[in-house]
């Protein structure tokens, strides 16, 4: 019963992990995170095909290997949801769903700015490893 639970659980989360990639209010890394790991609790071959996924790919990999998100990647995220937010907002014109965006930006910024660490961006190390190899 229990696997049975967390195998749920798992495509729950990672249904909601790939609606996130087109739904800024949803963070996509998270759930996918917590897809992997249910997966990884109750079906290897779940847990297999998701980290050959490129949604996973994409969105996870990078967090898992480096632990971090990188700031230019972070400022996207951040526009993208703000704007698609204020467009939500103009649009329906309720102060329930304001007080509702407001939340999801406060967390977002909170999320991205306190609780996921900065890493550097690889093309970025790539580019002045580069750099340094041509001064030598």
């Amino acid at each position: 019963m229990g696997r049975s639970v967390l195998f749920v659980a798992a495509w729950v989360a990672c249904g909601l992990g790939c609606l996130g990639v087109f739904v800024p209010v949803l963070p996509t890394t998270p759930l996918l995170l917590l897809a992997t790991f249910l997966f990884a609790k109750s079906s290897p071959r779940c847990h297999a095909w998701i980290q050959k996924t490129k949604v996973y790919q994409a969105y996870v990999q990078p967090f898992h290997d480096r632990g971090g998100i990188p700031f230019k990647r972070k400022v996207h995220i951040l526009g993208l949801s703000f704007t698609v937010m204020c467009i939500s907002a103009a649009l329906v014109q309720k102060p329930l769903v304001w007080a509702i965006l407001l939340a999801v930006a406060l967390f977002l910024l909170w999320l991205m700015c306190i609780r996921i660490p900065t890493v550097e961006d690889p093309a970025v190390s790539r580019a002045h490893a580069q750099d340094c190899l041509e001064d030598e």
